[in-house]
């Protein structure tokens, strides 16, 4: 199966640097074909490509989008029978509309070929100027991308760049947008963007996973002990206590936290309020759920909130908003959190669970995103207390 990348992005915004990181620390071990489109501007150089073993067929005549579609699909289809490569890039001219290149390719009807990433690459301190200047072309670059890579961030300040992806998002808020420099990130870290395996919704997802899976395996039962909430470890005696030392009488009744399912005789109490049931269980604040067998699907139980953010935090100010995510009455029950944030001067790794917040420096992370999950979370204040 051949892979297609196509890379947009006005003149100058780094196209063709990008492409060379890519080929260098992502593509390696592949067969790439580079088709490119030239409109006034200089194409990668022809030895660098050579070396790497990239073949190219450049149309130099005009806009591959325009006049060279009925061209450019013969391209396509001479390079897939020819080469069999399993990646083909194609690089069109600065000044050409995404959608209409998307379209050419699609048309070519290449056997055994799948679209697989359309990128535009924005320089982030001409964003505002190209949308106003040139706004059909710039603006189609910026909607029919899949991932929205910025140049030239290095020096940048945060208002202006987090002005720039607010912008970008009011036209394309599907898109993964890039904000770290380049030369922070491995070119595999960037494809994972471009394929959206390395986004916001796969980091929410990731850490509900996680955290399913430490509550499947870190909780287990004896006669008399119940072990329950983030692993922490209580004595019973037909009593049970869980979720944030609420004690309560039971007889042969358990209590347990955020979805996990116990067969009990009677009754069960469940996250922070007292219920009388008949065979069935409240969790998590007024989750309803029938227990009669089986277990409880997680979207009943859980609820989970993310932020991409430009913001650059200061350890103070993680730590700080992390401990107060213990403010269950402002935040909602806040089980974990994670994320990887800009810092003034490098990258902020930071995960937490309920009294016990992490941060610590790490590598660059395509943009800064933080992600949490738990009951009845307040979304409006924790997006203010991550300044967002």
């Amino acid at each position: 199966m051949t892979k297609i990348d196509i890379f947009s992005g006005f003149l100058g915004a780094g196209k063709t640097t990008l492409i060379k990181k890519l080929i260098r620390e992502a593509y390696a071990g592949e067969k790439v074909v580079l088709i490119e489109n030239e409109f006034g501007e200089i194409g990668i150089d022809g030895g660098f490509l050579q070396d790497a073993g990239i073949n190219i067929t450049e149309m130099n005549s005009g806009c591959i989008c325009c006049s060279l579609v009925g061209d450019f699909a013969k391209a396509l289809q001479k390079v897939s029978a020819e080469y069999n490569p399993d990646r083909i890039v194609i690089e069109p001219s600065g000044v050409g509309k995404l959608s209409d290149v998307i379209k050419a390719v699609a048309g070519a009807n290449l056997p055994d070929a799948v679209l697989n990433a359309f990128c535009t690459v924005v320089d982030a301190g001409k964003c505002k100027m190209y949308m106003k200047n040139f706004g059909e072309f710039f603006n189609d670059q910026v909607e029919n991308a899949s991932c929205i890579i910025l140049s030239h961030t290095d020096g940048i300040s945060e208002e202006k760049l987090s002005a720039c992806v607010s912008l970008l998002k009011e036209h394309n808020p599907s898109a993964v947008v890039v904000t770290a420099s380049w030369n922070l990130l491995d070119g595999k870290t960037v494809l994972a963007a471009m394929e959206q395996k390395d986004s916001l919704k796969a980091e929410l997802d990731r850490l509900r996973e996680e955290y399913e899976e430490e509550c499947h395996h870190g909780h287990h039962h004896d006669d008399d002990e119940d072990e329950c909430c983030h692993g922490h470890h209580h004595d019973h005696d037909d009593d049970d206590e869980c979720c944030h030392g609420h004690h309560h009488d039971h007889d042969d009744d358990d209590e347990c936290c955020h979805g996990h399912h116990h067969d009990h005789d009677g009754e069960d109490e469940c996250c922070h309020g007292h219920h009388d049931h008949d065979d069935k269980d409240e969790c998590c604040h007024g989750h309803h759920h029938d227990h009669g067998h089986g277990h409880h699907h997680a979207d009943d139980v859980f609820t989970s909130w993310g932020l991409e953010t430009t913001h650059r935090f200061t350890e103070e100010e993680l730590f700080s908003a992390l401990g107060a995510l213990g403010q269950e009455e402002k935040y909602g029950t806040v089980l974990r959190a994670k994320g990887i944030v800009a810092g003034e001067d490098g990258w902020w790794h930071f995960d937490y669970v309920p009294g016990e917040p992490d941060v610590r420096k790490g590598s660059a992370a395509v943009t800064g995103r933080l992600c949490v999950i738990g009951c009845k979370l307040n979304e409006a204040a924790l997006k203010e207390l991550f300044r967002a």
